[in-house]
């Protein structure tokens, strides 16, 4: 099913027997902030947004001007696809507003919008694509290596051949998902100049 609309949201939802979904938004400097919602909330949070307090997040709000809203953004709706899939867990990127309903000239989201547009104005056409760089390491306590494999190396080279298959296969289901996504929203999409680096490692 392609979600364009909320009508689309609310039915994939109660269709799918969602358990959760994730408000999703970055601060200033790029890091990712969010907060769950249950069903129930999610007509609301799709008409009217979901308050929250922006002098928490960094960069946003001080204090007394702390109030802030987070509008969903129903095209950008996913299902996260290291969740269980009998009550799955999706998410949604955010606009984020003033109590006044106008944008928040902080909010990044806001800021790549304004650029994309300053450039279609000028002719320009703006392509992106992410480039996905990680480690592999031994325990959460100590930033000990275990994925030593380089650009074409075979396996077995270390311990991390077991996570980079089910890595690769957590990535496939976010492309195929992407592409679908990309194929309709307002920039096309080209899927041949992406370079799908996640391929030499398994």
């Amino acid at each position: 099913m392609v979600v364009r609309t909320k009508r689309d949201v609310l039915k994939i939802v109660k269709d799918r027997n969602v358990s959760f979904i994730q408000i999703w938004f970055t601060d200033i400097l790029g890091i990712l902030k969010g907060f769950s919602i249950t069903p129930s909330e999610l007509e609301g949070a799709l008409t009217e947004g979901m308050g929250f307090d922006g002098s928490s997040i960094e960069g946003f709000a001080r204090i007394e001007e702390s109030d802030m809203v987070a509008m969903p953004d129903p095209m950008t709706f996913q299902f996260l696809p290291w969740q269980p899939n009998d009550r799955p867990v999706a998410r949604m990127f955010c606009d984020i507003l003033q109590p006044d309903g106008s944008h928040y000239e902080g909010d990044p989201r806001y800021v790549f919008k304004r650029m994309l547009q300053k450039a279609a104005d000028k002719g320009y056409k703006f392509y992106i694509g992410p480039e996905l760089e990680y480690f592999y390491f031994e325990t959460t306590e100590r930033p000990k290596i275990i994925d030593r494999g380089g650009y074409f190396d075979t396996r077995p080279l270390d311990l991390g051949g077991g996570l980079r298959r089910d890595t690769i296969f957590a990535l496939q289901e976010i492309w195929e998902a992407t592409v679908v996504l990309l194929s309709w929203i307002v920039l096309p999409s080209r899927v041949d100049f992406v370079e799908r680096t996640w391929r030499w490692q398994y």
